[in-house]
């Protein structure tokens, strides 16, 4: 009985201070506010990106208001057909003055995550390397494939333009750092891919990289699978 009382104690509570919590909680702490694409990673922000996940209306609207702001361009080249088909993808050229060696596919919860962790590379700037990310080198995102390119199995979540693959990133002072090569050493470089890397989990329901088996050496994985997955 004592239990019972407590729930209710509890629910009473939350419906009476929600007014309250909706008009002075700080937006990115706020679960009844729209996401932002600047707002500050936090748990709320991982939450808010699972609802986009089910609202392609407002998802879109997220990414035209970014578009309009300076923050990414993209074009939208229509649905596709055949075996793994794709509902209105994202095709996306560049975030902000950040360039890609190619455009790439994406549906349009990837481009949000995407477009999340990009800002807050530029964010952070270069670290100890002391420069602003200026390209980045991808090896795609769309393809109709199963997962690890295996004859049988589930669809890899490249089928349905829910990951993007991430080899390389390179700064305005002309450094590269890539996942091959410097994800080891040296120690200034490894340390800033692996802060990068980190910074994804952030966005993405999960997050593979070099650690987590032989097929990733190369690259980062960024899927929409899952919630939180990171290694």
């Amino acid at each position: 009985m004592k239990f019972l009382i407590a729930i209710v104690i509890i629910i009473v509570g939350a419906i009476l201070t929600m007014p309250w919590l909706k008009q002075h909680l700080p937006a990115e702490y706020n679960p009844f506010t729209p996401l932002a694409v600047t707002d500050p990673p936090n748990f709320i922000t991982r939450y808010k990106l699972h609802r986009l996940a089910t609202d392609p209306q407002a998802c879109l609207a997220l990414m035209a208001h970014a578009r309009d702001a300076g923050l990414v361009s993209f074009s939208r080249p229509g649905s596709i057909g055949g075996q793994c088909p794709l509902q209105d993808p994202l095709s996306i050229q560049r975030f902000g003055d950040v360039q890609l060696n190619s455009r790439f596919l994406a549906s349009c919860p990837l481009a949000v995550s995407s477009l999340m962790f990009v800002l807050q590379l530029k964010q952070n700037g270069g670290g100890a390397l002391s420069s602003p990310l200026a390209r980045i080198e991808h090896l795609g995102s769309y393809a109709c494939r199963n997962i690890y390119h295996r004859a049988q199995g589930r669809l890899s979540e490249h089928a349905t333009a829910d990951a993007w693959d991430i080899a390389e990133f390179q700064l305005k002072n002309g450094q590269r750092i890539s996942v091959l090569d410097h994800w080891q050493q040296p120690a200034e470089k490894a340390a800033w891919l692996h802060r990068r890397f980190l910074e994804s989990c952030r966005y993405f329901g999960n997050s593979l990289g070099p650690d987590y088996n032989a097929a990733h050496a190369s690259h980062f994985h960024f899927g929409m699978r899952g919630f939180g997955v990171c290694r």
